[in-house]
């Protein structure tokens, strides 16, 4: 080993020390082998496995005129639980490398069981630019870097959203539905015809978001079949 490899791993060692990473769901230090989520909060995780039904709860609420190939979500989403944290840290508290960590567990975990073959392209659910430039960036958008690192899949910007939108927290399904309807456009379309896509965001809450840009897909690309992955899915009682 050179000195530069020893100078590196040093300061490593240091960095780790002196600021120790957490785990972003219950802020224990974490310990080596860990990353991002401890072990404990890993085996509790309030896991979906959506990914492996055929239809499932998030294909309840995408019902509208596109048809949805495959559906997946790491975790179910209720407001007190500690995992909305990892939700949180990237939408508000400036850690997009939270959910690009996130999704790339979560693409580790899928990816044996055949829920990306024969995907072809990834669509972040888009954010206007205006509303991307005050934010510093789209969550859905570094998702989709996450899963794109551990499947090799390209990530497409064929969704665009038309205008800025009032945010959809605490709205209810039909108020949700009306805010986005016919928000989202895709442009380019050609290169989309016959392929396979996977429409990303954070999280899935009546489902009227991801509906939206489903639906706009089908409009311009009647063609493609869709899929659609989120980090969580909320629980609606």
């Amino acid at each position: 080993m050179n000195v530069v490899s020893l100078l590196r791993e040093g300061m490593q060692a240091l960095m780790s020390v002196l600021f120790p990473e957490k785990c972003v769901v219950c802020g224990r230090t974490l310990v080596s082998g860990e990353h991002l989520i401890c072990l404990h909060c890993n085996v509790a995780m309030p896991r979906t496995r959506y990914h492996l039904s055929r239809f499932n709860h998030m294909h309840e609420r995408l019902m509208g005129e596109a048809r949805v190939e495959r559906a997946a979500a790491w975790f179910h989403y209720k407001r007190k639980s500690p995992y909305t944290n990892i939700i949180l840290q990237a939408k508000y508290f400036d850690r997009p490398e939270v959910a690009t960590d996130a999704a790339a567990m979560f693409a580790a975990e899928i990816r044996p069981d055949g829920f990306f073959d024969g995907i072809d392209v990834i669509l972040p659910v888009p954010m206007h630019p205006f509303k991307e430039l005050r934010r510093g960036y789209n969550q859905a958008e570094i998702i989709a870097r996450g899963l794109s690192r551990v499947t090799g899949l390209p990530i497409g910007d064929n969704l665009k959203a038309r205008h800025e939108h009032k945010t959809q927290t605490r709205r209810g399904a039909y108020d949700r539905y009306v805010n986005v309807a016919h928000l989202f456009e895709v442009v380019h379309s050609d290169e989309l015809a016959g392929l396979h896509v996977l429409v990303v965001d954070d999280v899935m809450t009546t489902g009227s978001t991801v509906l939206s840009c489903c639906e706009a897909l089908r409009r311009s690309v009647p063609d493609a079949t869709i899929s659609v992955l989120t980090l969580a899915s909320a629980t609606l009682d």
